[in-house]
């Protein structure tokens, strides 16, 4: 299923579902052909496995969903999808980190508020006991975060 990550694999994805290829299979990671997906953005192919019975919900070996990949790309549809699957918000992986703090991290704001208008929780710690918004890489995505979490009456927990 290695096919799910690459751009325009849809075929090769759709030949492998009609041969009755295992969907939720994994790698020695852990991670799934959801994982890989989500990682690229490929959100034809996304839907495909999802129809397919693929979970939302599978942790890979580092305690990411498919949800921290799509946070960490700042796929807007692809986030929705997932939260829509099923995919639990606040989950945390081996390093506590939330979708919200891959998203912040990686400097994309509106996948940032996309997660807190979907429940996220702005107060979760990772092992390290920084907060989601901590992570911002600069005063420009923190501003940008606050400001608008701050006119859709979102609470962000800052300290």
């Amino acid at each position: 299923m290695m096919a799910s990550s690459i751009k325009d694999g849809e075929d090769a994805v759709e030949l492998l579902l009609q041969r009755g290829a295992d969907v939720t299979m994994t790698n020695n990671n852990g991670q799934t052909a959801l994982h890989f997906t989500a990682s690229k953005n490929n959100l034809d192919i996304a839907k495909r496995l999802i129809a397919h019975k693929a979970s939302a919900r599978t942790k890979d070996k580092r305690g990411q969903l498919p949800l921290h990949r799509a946070a960490a790309i700042g796929s807007l549809p692809m986030i929705k999808l997932l939260l829509s699957s099923r995919s639990p918000v606040n989950a945390t992986d081996v390093d506590g980190l939330t979708a919200l703090h891959h998203a912040i991290s990686e400097g994309h704001g509106e996948a940032a508020m996309q997660l807190l208008r979907e429940g996220a929780e702005s107060d979760k710690r990772d092992l390290g006991g920084q907060l989601p918004i901590d992570l911002a890489p600069d005063g420009k995505i923190r501003n940008y975060i606050l400001q608008s979490a701050e006119r859709e009456g979102i609470e962000i927990q800052q300290t």
